[in-house]
């Protein structure tokens, strides 16, 4: 019992001395601004406050990629940019959209849920690939910490669309209905 004792008394005093010493004063911390996907790789990106994660294509799957920005986007500004596709350096990565030409209207409902009115690929917004498309505003929006799941209109009515094993649903979405198409950056 007393050799217990002893080492119990020991190893206080020395985990006492580890760590961090108390200062007079608060300090500032200068954190790194890396990709949030590839933390602490490669050069400190200097452009905006914030990052939104944007679902883009690469190969069939859907990879996320962050943007800096200025601000954090509201829903409709992230589905613009969404749809405007990649940028040129996203473009050299390999990285595409399903989205080409859509226009995307979304709004907040009451708690975590975004409706996202979808235009009808007749009237010239045809999209490459109906499930990576849909896949794309889901995985966008749910990283956004204020939207827990998606909705897509047509003209107002609810709208049918695939998930990522084909099943059609006019219910909420949510990043895990798509998982299987997500690949890392």
């Amino acid at each position: 019992m007393r050799r217990a004792w002893t080492t119990m008394t020991v190893a206080v005093v020395l985990l006492g001395g580890c760590g961090v010493r108390a200062q007079d004063e608060p300090h500032g911390v200068d954190l790194p601004r890396h990709p949030l996907t590839s933390p602490g790789a490669g050069p400190a990106v200097a452009v905006g406050e914030v990052a939104q994660v944007l679902c883009l294509v690469r190969d069939g799957r859907l990879v996320q990629t962050v943007r800096r920005t200025p601000a954090y986007p509201t829903v409709q500004a992230q589905l613009e940019s969404l749809a405007a596709g990649p940028t040129p350096e996203e473009r050299s990565a390999g990285l595409g959209t399903a989205l080409s030409g859509v226009v995307l209207t979304g709004r907040v409902l009451a708690g975590a849920e975004v409706t996202v009115e979808f235009p009808d690929a007749d009237e010239g917004n045809a999209r490459n690939d109906e499930i990576l498309a849909y896949g794309q505003v889901v995985c966008t929006m749910t990283a956004r910490p204020d939207v827990g799941s998606v909705v897509f209109t047509r003209d107002g009515r609810p709208l049918q669309v695939p998930r990522a094993d084909g099943n059609l649903t006019g219910g909420p979405l949510h990043s895990s209905d798509y998982a299987r198409l997500l690949r890392p950056g």
